[in-house]
């Protein structure tokens, strides 16, 4: 399944977005390559949404950004995670989870046989 990158569920960018952010501060490339990793390269997150979730969470207080060099010696744009988006990142973590294991538990139910 390595070929073929899964659909992100509406609403779940942000979430990844602050979970990388909570091992430390990272500039956009540094995400989308955190992403892939943990991933085993199945979540395919493109530029665009990524930099508009990062804006959007920026806008609420969860991230903050300052410039720094990158490993390249290129200027970039480094987010780091502020305590009320790691607040909001344990919050939506747990619902997360709650919500994935009861679609498990839905989906595992054998159908009944006639």
């Amino acid at each position: 399944m390595k070929d073929e990158s899964l659909p992100l569920l509406k609403g779940t960018l942000d979430l990844l977005v602050m979970k990388a952010l909570s091992w430390g501060p990272m500039h956009g490339y540094g995400i989308l390559s955190w992403l892939e990793a943990r991933s085993d390269g199945a979540l395919g997150v493109d530029d665009s949404p990524l930099y508009q979730a990062l804006h959007r969470l920026e806008g609420r207080r969860m991230v903050e950004a300052e410039w720094g060099v990158t490993e390249n010696n290129r200027r970039a744009r480094y987010y780091s995670l502020t305590s009320r988006g790691r607040s909001h990142l344990e919050e939506e973590m747990s619902v997360w989870q709650r919500y994935a294991q009861s679609v498990s538990s839905i989906l595992a139910l054998e159908t009944p046989s006639d």
